[in-house]
């Protein structure tokens, strides 16, 4: 009897799941003669058994695809929005899962897909996962797909914006995703030759960052290119949260740790903006014209990467191999050449930071690109 495989994309779209869910495909009807099954818009489709039979036609072009043929939300099945609040609707997901007498579900994601797969997996579904992100920020694997192409998208912006800036002897700043991890931000800020880059695990100073851009100015170059992750934080703020995380770890009732999380919610909000504050200030500091470059979802689109679209083809025909020998519950990681199977227990809710020893780091460093410390 064939094997019924289900298959979804959940997150944040990224180029490369196309590459993935070919590869999965291709190789599981190819090699071991299995029949997929999709679920449309991430878990919830899962949930609400909204379903498409993904045959050999519907693969034909999709490699080089961005996006997703499937579709992708941020729902997750243990807290789904519903019209009355949010419900945990995890058994309706078992139940569409036994009604298309599934063998295993292939979850393609991020971070949050790791955690709501393990979620799944605890409630008795044979799970296996796929890692994506253009954050770079999964743990336990060497390289996610959708960040090699993030990172030539970002690239070229701020190759692009280097004219402009020495057109008008201008301060530009370039948010890059990148909400705790700055992989983005600093790969694409050391290969475009940005002259200050500001990530998350490196708090910076303003009055610092501000002197490095008038030392430029100084030696006789009247333009700069700051390259900021969006989750960047300064000193003061970096003490902040550490207080607020701290004071919602010592809570001891529900309407406290209610507080505590509502003040960090209202941070990350307010948050939202710091970039345009830290075009502002540094304008104000140094005196030279300053403009703000949000990149956002450009770095979502587009055309997936050959690296991506190999990684993603590697990694979703290993899918099948673990498929084929009943090895559920687990990651498919990159590991060099390898693809690995890693427990999703030590894959969720961990993440990968950028190391403050780590060689991108110092390199940057040692080139002389100031990281606002």
């Amino acid at each position: 009897m064939r094997k019924r495989i289900g298959i979804l994309t959940s997150g944040g779209d990224c180029q490369g799941l196309n590459a993935a869910i070919r590869g999965v495909c291709k190789a599981g009807q190819e090699s071991y003669g299995m029949s997929f099954l999709g679920f449309r818009n991430g878990f919830r489709g899962l949930v609400e058994d909204n379903t498409m039979e993904l045959e050999s036609g519907m693969l034909s072009g999709i490699l080089t695809h961005g996006g997703t043929i499937l579709g992708t939300s941020r729902d997750k099945p243990h807290r789904m929005p519903s019209k009355n609040g949010t419900r945990d609707m995890t058994s309706e997901a078992v139940k569409t899962f036994r009604k298309h007498r599934l063998e295993a579900l292939v979850c393609i994601g991020g971070g949050g897909t790791q955690k709501n797969a393990l979620v799944l997996k605890n409630a008795g579904l044979n799970v296996i996962t796929l890692p994506k992100t253009i954050d770079n920020d999964l743990a336990m694997t060497d390289a996610s797909f959708g960040f090699d192409t993030a990172l030539g998208i970002a690239t070229e912006a701020i190759d692009r914006l280097h004219s402009t800036a020495m057109s008008h002897d201008r301060i530009i700043v370039v948010e890059l995703m990148g909400h705790r991890a700055g992989w983005l931000a600093l790969g694409a800020g050391l290969a475009g030759g940005a002259d200050v880059i500001l990530i998350p695990e490196i708090p910076y100073r303003i009055e610092k960052t501000a002197a490095a851009i008038l030392a430029r100015k100084k030696a006789g170059k009247h333009f700069s290119i700051v390259a900021v992750a969006e989750g960047a934080m300064s000193k003061q703020q970096e003490k902040l949260v550490s207080r607020l995380v701290s004071a919602k770890g010592k809570a001891s009732s529900k309407e406290e740790k209610n507080r505590a999380r509502a003040e960090l919610d209202r941070f990350h909000f307010e948050h939202l903006s710091h970039t345009l504050e830290l075009t502002r200030n540094l304008e104000k500091l140094t005196g030279v014209e300053s403009r703000l470059t949000i990149l956002g979802h450009l770095q979502r689109g587009g055309t997936p990467s050959a690296y991506d679209r190999i990684l993603a083809t590697r990694l979703g025909s290993a899918c099948t191999e673990f498929l084929d020998r009943k090895r559920y519950g687990i990651m498919v990681a990159s590991k060099g050449e390898k693809a690995e199977a890693v427990p999703l227990e030590e894959v969720a809710g961990k993440k990968n930071l950028v190391p403050p020893d780590h060689p991108w780091v110092k390199s940057a460093r040692e080139i002389g690109t100031s990281l606002g410390d």
